[in-house]
């Protein structure tokens, strides 16, 4: 711009003395000066971002987190004292690429309403990548990098969780993985600031329940890869289920749900696919794009296990459970499909008062 102005001030000069040939001759060689800046510039700056686009730029979070995690300014006093305001902690979790166990935290923890609901409800969740670049704001007063401030607080592993009190004192440090059982008991003792009567160690010897099974469980009726979910004229009705190991509602799920005589009598009328939620098993979707469980999971909206997703025979989806049912409850929403009782009655709920009416009125026992 500056150029550009200067230029126009060298052509009204010359114009008032009469454009002579030195003026002229100057004033081209000064604009074919300044055009070519323009363009050097121009291109310095084009090499400048494609050499940023070249390298790797790291991001914000080292692993995918949800989406209720807090997106703060990273200054610790005023995360503490914001939380504090609202009757909560601050639970902060540090992260890196890479890390098994951080994918698993985030993926099988966070997938259990119970966690999520204590969370939510108890703390403000923020997140730090172990390596980042991000400005941080200590309780001191000292502004540093993510990566620094891991190595001021001693993070050594991940996921690493820390959560303060209303003072800013540390008052639970989890080095590592938790599985959900005793994940949730942290939550508990924490929010309960159980911290002033006992250790952590001493309370979840305990209060923190027994341990969900650490592998899936497998049923005759599930469809065996490759998954290719495409309906066809004539098909059957199509039921995803989700699950996470660690799961003890899934654990509850294949004990009683899935042994149930009703709920094995409508199973029967579908085609049935288990995915573990957050992998990366290949798959057709219904319809017809390849995706992994990880990215359909995610598309779809499943945040938690176990989850169950209908499809009718053209491949729409036409209703979910997000959490487990006792039998009876599962056992109708599979008919509730198969029977396409949502087409003429969309709320669930009153379908399924119906059709208990229906079967209390032929002597048939409903628990519900």
């Amino acid at each position: 711009m500056f150029a550009r102005n200067q230029a126009a001030v060298t052509t009204r000069q010359t114009d008032r003395l009469g454009r002579n040939r030195l003026g002229d001759r100057s004033a081209n060689r000064n604009t074919t000066m300044h055009r070519m800046n323009r363009w050097l510039v121009l291109w310095l700056m084009l090499a400048t971002a494609g050499a940023a686009l070249a390298q790797p730029q790291p991001s914000p979070h080292a692993i995918d987190i949800p989406p209720w995690f807090e997106t703060t300014f990273l200054d610790f006093r005023e995360d503490i004292g914001d939380a504090a305001r609202n009757g909560k902690r601050l639970l902060v979790y540090f992260g890196q690429d890479g890390c098994p166990y951080c994918r698993k935290l985030m993926v099988t923890n966070f997938a259990q309403r119970g966690i999520v609901l204590k969370t939510r409800r108890h703390f403000v969740a923020t997140a730090i990548n172990m390596w980042g670049d991000r400005e941080v704001t200590w309780l001191d007063g000292r502004s540093m990098r993510e990566k620094d401030l891991a190595q001021v607080l001693g993070v050594q592993f991940t996921p690493t969780i820390l959560i303060f009190d209303e003072a800013g004192n540390i008052v639970v440090r989890l080095d590592g993985y938790y599985p959900p059982q005793k994940f949730e008991a942290v939550l508990d003792y924490a929010a309960g600031k159980l911290e002033r009567q006992q250790t952590l160690g001493e309370y979840l010897q305990r209060a923190a329940k027994p341990a969900a099974s650490a592998t899936l469980h497998d049923e005759p009726f599930f469809a065996r890869p490759p998954f290719d979910l495409r309906r066809t004229p004539g098909s059957r009705p199509l039921a995803v289920v989700f699950e996470t190991v660690d799961c003890a509602e899934c654990d509850e799920m294949h004990r009683d749900g899935f042994r149930d005589r009703a709920v094995l009598a409508q199973v029967r009328r579908f085609d049935v696919v288990r995915l573990a939620l957050g992998t990366q098993t290949p798959l057709t979707t219904p319809d017809g794009r390849a995706l992994t469980a990880r990215e359909w999971a995610r598309e779809l909206g499943v945040a938690y296990t176990p989850a169950i997703v209908f499809f009718d025979g053209a491949g729409v989806e036409v209703f979910r459970i997000s959490a487990y049912v006792r039998a009876f409850h599962l056992a109708s929403s599979f008919a509730y499909v198969a029977e396409r009782g949502y087409i003429a009655e969309p709320s669930f709920q009153r379908w399924l008062k119906a059709r208990a009416d229906e079967m209390r009125a032929r002597g048939e026992r409903v628990e519900l």
